[in-house]
C-alpha cells in the first residue's frame, strides 16, 4: 500500500512538473455568464498566441468552484469564472485540497428582469420582485408593522396580485439554477434588496440572522419560479416564444438579443450600461475567475490567458469585451488586476 502511494505521488508530481506535458490546453469552467466573455478571450488568445485556445466550460459558478476546488492534477480544471466571489466555505475547501489561487475582477454585470418585445414592457420595484418570487412574504390580508408581521407561504398567482399596475398574467419567471452565481446575487440584491423595503424584515437581521437569511432570500417553489438550467440562450429563445414570460439573467445576454427581448426598468432605471456602470442600477455585482496557482508551471498558456483577459485590448474601456457587454472596472483597478496576474497574488481569506 504505501509504495503504491509513492508510486502514485510520483506519477503526479511527473504530470505537474515534468517537461512533457500530459495536458497542452488551459481548461476552464464555471459561470454562464462570464462563458460568453472568457470564450471570446480564448479564441483571440488561440489565433494571436502559440498556445492552443483554452477550452471554456460552462457549468455555473458553484459548480466550477466545486470542480476548481476538488484537487490538483491535469484532470482538474486551471481557472474558474464565477458571477460572484467564492464563498469561504470554497476557499476553506480548496485549501483542505492544498488550493491557493489567484483572485481576477474582470470587470462589472447587472442583473436583468426581461420579457418579450411582443409584450409590454415591465417597470418593476425591488420590493414587488420580492413579492412575485420569495417563498415567503408577509401577509397581504393584514397589516405589517415594524414589529408585527404575518409571514406566510406566498399566495400571489399573477403579477396583477402584486400590485394592480403589472400585467394581469400569470407569474412565469425563468432563472437560473441554484449552481448559478447569477441566482445568488439575484437572491442577495434583488429579493433581499425587496425583503428589506418591510421593517419588520429588515429588522430580523439582528435578531436572527438565520430566520432572516430564509425569508429574504429563499426563492419559491411552487411553479412561479423555473430553473431553467446554465443556458442563457436557450433562455432568450424561450421568452422569444412565450412573450407571458419573465426571464433573469446577466445584462451582457439583453444586449446581444435586444432585438428580440427587453429587459424590465428596476425602481424607475433601464439596465443600461451607463446606469451599471455609475452603480445607480440596483442589480448589478462584479464577475471574476480565479487562477489554481499550482497548474501555472505545469499547463502551457495559463498565464499568458489570464494577461490576454486583463489585457485594455480585451476588459479595457475600448476593449473588445466590452463590445460584448462586459462592464470596464475603473482605470485604477485595471492595473490593480494587471498586476495580480503578473505577480499571481495569493488570495487570503479569513
Amino acid at each position: 500500500m504505501y509504495m503504491r502511494k509513492v508510486l502514485t505521488g510520483l506519477v503526479m508530481m511527473a504530470a505537474m512538473g515534468g517537461s512533457a506535458f500530459a495536458r497542452d490546453q488551459v481548461q476552464v469552467v464555471g459561470s454562464s455568464t462570464v462563458f460568453p466573455f472568457s470564450t471570446v478571450v480564448a479564441e483571440q488568445f488561440g489565433r494571436s498566441s502559440n498556445f492552443k485556445t483554452p477550452v471554456i466550460e460552462s457549468t455555473g459558478s458553484g459548480g466550477g468552484l466545486k470542480l476548481f476546488c476538488s484537487g490538483i492534477g491535469l484532470n482538474h480544471p486551471d481557472i474558474t469564472n464565477a458571477s460572484r466571489r467564492i464563498k469561504k466555505s470554497e476557499f476553506d475547501n480548496c485549501a483542505k485540497n492544498g488550493i491557493d489561487m489567484t483572485e481576477v475582477v474582470i470587470g462589472f454585470d447587472g442583473i436583468v428582469l426581461a420579457n418579450s418585445r411582443k409584450a409590454p414592457a415591465m417597470s418593476l420595484t425591488l420590493k414587488q420582485i420580492y413579492l412575485a418570487l420569495a417563498a415567503k412574504v408577509p401577509n397581504p390580508k393584514k397589516e405589517c408593522s415594524a414589529d408585527s408581521c404575518e409571514i406566510i407561504d406566498n399566495p400571489y398567482t399573477k403579477w396583477s396580485d402584486v400590485d394592480p399596475s403589472l400585467p394581469n398574467v400569470k407569474i412565469e419567471v425563468l432563472g437560473p439554477p441554484p449552481t448559478s452565481g447569477t441566482r445568488d446575487a439575484f437572491q442577495e440584491l434583488a429579493l433581499e434588496g425587496g425583503a428589506k423595503k418591510f421593517a419588520y424584515i429588515k429588522n430580523m437581521k439582528k435578531k436572527d440572522k438565520k430566520a432572516y437569511r430564509a425569508i429574504a432570500r429563499t426563492v419559491r417553489e411552487d411553479g412561479a419560479w423555473i430553473d431553467a438550467g446554465e443556458n442563457d440562450n436557450l433562455m432568450v429563445q424561450k421568452l422569444a416564444a412565450n412573450k407571458n414570460a419573465v426571464g433573469v439573467f446577466g445584462f451582457s445576454f439583453l444586449d446581444q438579443n435586444s432585438d428580440t427581448i427587453q429587459g424590465a426598468m428596476v425602481d424607475g432605471l433601464e439596465p443600461s450600461f451607463d446606469n451599471i456602470a455609475e452603480g445607480k442600477y440596483n442589480i448589478s455585482r462584479s464577475l471574476y475567475f480565479y487562477i489554481k496557482l499550482a497548474h501555472v508551471n505545469s499547463v502551457p498558456g495559463i498565464k499568458e490567458f489570464a494577461e490576454a483577459f486583463t489585457s485594455e485590448n480585451a476588459f479595457g474601456p475600448e476593449g473588445y469585451l466590452v463590445e460584448r457587454g462586459l462592464i470596464p472596472l475603473p482605470e485604477s483597478e485595471r492595473i490593480k488586476m494587471r498586476k495580480a496576474v503578473k505577480s499571481l497574488t495569493k488570495l487570503e481569506m479569513n
